[in-house]
């Protein structure tokens, strides 16, 4: 049995990851003149936060809503908007400024400033710099929902489309007009996620997967039942380095308190039952299953439709157990079912007890928690276990374990099915 490791953190290890998802990378930031562009303060700071550099140009009808100081202050850096800007030495910002760029992201873009892209019109300096850019353009659309739904807006995100620009929304919802429906801007977290998205290597396009997260509820009454610490943290991390990995994702998870990833899936579960009965809706044409979830072994057989009442000297109820069904093992059992990543959570001889656990379900590859105490935690240390045998990855943040363990399942998956 061989045994080996990834790199240390540093360098091409884990380190990366956590010092900034967007660390290295220089954003030009274009602000067009609609209301929507408050939010564009936001989105420069959370951009930053994330590891990116950060440069404002603005239209001047977006000046109109925000000040080109707000952003100086909040990028430390100079606030571009005119074309014929004499700080730049050679008097061509429309060039200099996205040649060290790794994308533009216009937020908001209005229909106006859509229109102009998509018929390559260059009148003003941020139009200029998209039709002279040699790098990937994004754009979150902001607008009216009558003006997205016009048939020359939507001719137009056609175009754009078609000419490789990215469009990150719209969003549905309260807009400022006071109307409901399409077209409202993407709130900054979800751009800066889009943004990360986008950038990530799609090892994974064109595939299907399935995760479990989080914890399983067993009811003994209808206000108690058996249950876990787990938070449902890794899962969820995973699932969301699987969409960064272009996979289209569905979550099926157990009682947590966090919110879906970006672009992912969710179908709410509460009993292992109900885990294993939605896994299996879902299963079709999945090309991928990982199991993280932490599913209950057994369930009470004779559960109280009513709340259990404590009596005065009375005796506590008795309680008959019953096994819950294998999720993982049922899946891995499926004929021509997906590749199957099984999870493991042992207090003691995780090495021994992961190899055999792998064997009894079936799967290629069954990753070991090591250490106790990861339930709930925002970092951890795995053991992953296959035929060939165990490697480690170092402990990290639960985010870059999950997109350093998709690299390894995106390695490992055109190799073998379940």
């Amino acid at each position: 049995m061989s045994s080996h490791s990834l790199p240390p953190s540093g360098g091409t290890g884990l380190a990366g990851t956590e010092a900034g998802e967007l660390a290295g990378r220089h954003l030009l930031l274009g602000v067009t003149g609609g209301v929507a562009a408050f939010k564009a303060c936001e989105l420069a700071r959370e951009l930053q936060r994330r590891g990116a550099t950060v440069q404002v140009v603005m239209t001047e009808a977006a000046t109109r809503f925000i000040g080109t100081a707000t952003f100086q202050a909040l990028t430390g850096r100079p606030v571009y908007t005119d074309a014929w800007d004499g700080r730049i030495d050679n008097g061509m910002p429309h060039i200099d400024l996205s040649r060290g760029a790794d994308a533009i992201l216009v937020a908001p873009a209005t229909t106006d400033f859509m229109a102009k892209v998509a018929h390559g019109l260059a009148d003003d300096l941020l139009s200029t710099l998209v039709v002279a850019r040699d790098c990937p353009l994004l754009m979150a659309p902001a607008m009216n929902r009558q003006m997205w739904s016009a048939l020359a807006t939507q001719r137009n995100v056609s175009t754009l489309r078609a000419d490789g620009v990215t469009l990150l929304g719209p969003g549905s919802g309260e807009q400022a007009c006071g109307e409901t429906g399409d077209g409202r801007m993407l709130e900054a977290q979800q751009l800066v996620e889009e943004t990360i998205a986008f950038f990530a290597p799609k090892t994974l396009s064109g595939r299907r997967a399935l995760v479990t997260a989080g914890p399983t509820f067993e009811p003994i009454d209808p206000v108690r039942g058996i249950t876990n610490l787990s938070s449902g943290k890794m899962g969820y991390a995973i699932a969301r380095a699987l969409r960064h990995a272009g996979a289209d994702v569905v979550l099926v998870s157990g009682p947590t308190a966090l919110d879906a990833p970006q672009g992912v899936r969710r179908v709410n579960v509460r009993s292992a039952r109900d885990m294993l009965a939605a896994v299996q809706a879902e299963v079709a044409g999945q090309d991928l299953f990982i199991s993280v979830a932490a599913v209950a072994d057994w369930r009470v057989a004779n559960a109280a439709d009513r709340k259990l009442k404590k009596t005065e000297g009375g005796a506590p109820p008795a309680l008959e157990f019953a096994q819950n069904p294998d999720i993982l093992a049922t899946i891995a059992a499926l004929p021509g079912g997906p590749y199957c990543v099984g999870f493991a959570a042992e207090t003691e001889d995780l090495e021994a007890n992961a190899q055999d656990k792998r064997r009894r379900k079936g799967v290629p590859l069954l990753v070991g928690n090591i250490g106790q105490a990861t339930f709930g935690m925002d970092d951890n240390e795995l053991l992953l276990v296959d035929a060939q045998g165990m490697s480690r990855l170092p402990r990290a943040s639960k985010t870059a374990l999950a997109h350093h363990l998709v690299a390894e399942i995106a390695r490992r998956l055109p190799q073998a099915r379940c």
